[in-house]
């Protein structure tokens, strides 16, 4: 093979191997846009649901069972007006009290189920009726609701229950879910086990809320 020729070889060699590592790097590129990519849709599919069991108290999605939105509203029955659930979830709760003719609202930090709910009340029909916000508890008034709806967790029982007492009128009726206020005294109860809802009447706890400030003075 004369020089000429062996430069020609070695030229279309070295230009096959420089095509293969610019593939190479190519592949490389897109594999990582891709992971990239996968990786910060995960993350905004999981930081809602994740961030809120980051804060102080912990207020799980837990779907309300059937039996449980049926107690809450068999309680609620007589009553009228606003209503208010807290950590609304999947919406199910206001939709239902919507549908019995309360203007219902939702308070729920995770935006995917604020929108799903949305949805959802587009669907049943009753968007007219309910509401719901993005929004943390501890940060919200319930000076305007005549009913509280609360699904809670033992840890943080007390405190919502010094928050309520100081917010809500004399009229208002609270439903407390799966687990019961620690202090107060149920007026009434329905249901058994996981389903069983208490309900409290604002008359007692504010007279009970006085009482303790007056032995404090």
């Amino acid at each position: 093979m004369s020089q000429h020729e062996l430069a020609l070889d070695t030229g279309q060699g070295n230009g096959a191997v420089s095509e293969g590592r610019r593939s190479r790097s190519r592949l490389g590129l897109v594999v990582t846009g891709v992971v990239g990519g996968s990786l910060v849709a995960l993350y905004a599919v999981a930081a809602p649901f994740v961030a809120p069991a980051l804060r102080r108290v912990c207020l799980p999605f837990v779907p309300a069972t059937t039996a449980q939105v049926e107690n809450v509203l068999r309680v609620l029955r007589p009553r009228t007006g606003t209503l208010v659930d807290i950590g609304s979830g999947d919406g199910r709760i206001v939709i239902a009290a919507a549908k019995c003719g309360f203007q219902a609202s939702g308070l729920e930090l995770n935006p995917w189920l604020v929108w799903y709910s949305r949805y959802r009340a587009w669907r049943e029909g009753v968007h007219r009726s309910t509401s719901f916000h993005i929004s943390d508890l501890w940060k919200a008034s319930f000076a305007q609701y005549s009913n509280v709806v609360i699904f809670g967790v033992p840890q943080m029982m007390d405190q919502l229950e010094v928050k309520l007492a100081n917010e809500l009128p004399s009229s208002a009726k609270v439903v407390a879910c799966r687990f019961p206020f620690p202090t107060w005294v149920p007026e009434s109860s329905e249901g058994e086990g996981i389903d069983t809802v208490w309900v409290y009447d604002a008359k007692t706890f504010h007279s009970d809320l006085h009482r303790n400030r007056a032995k404090h003075c």
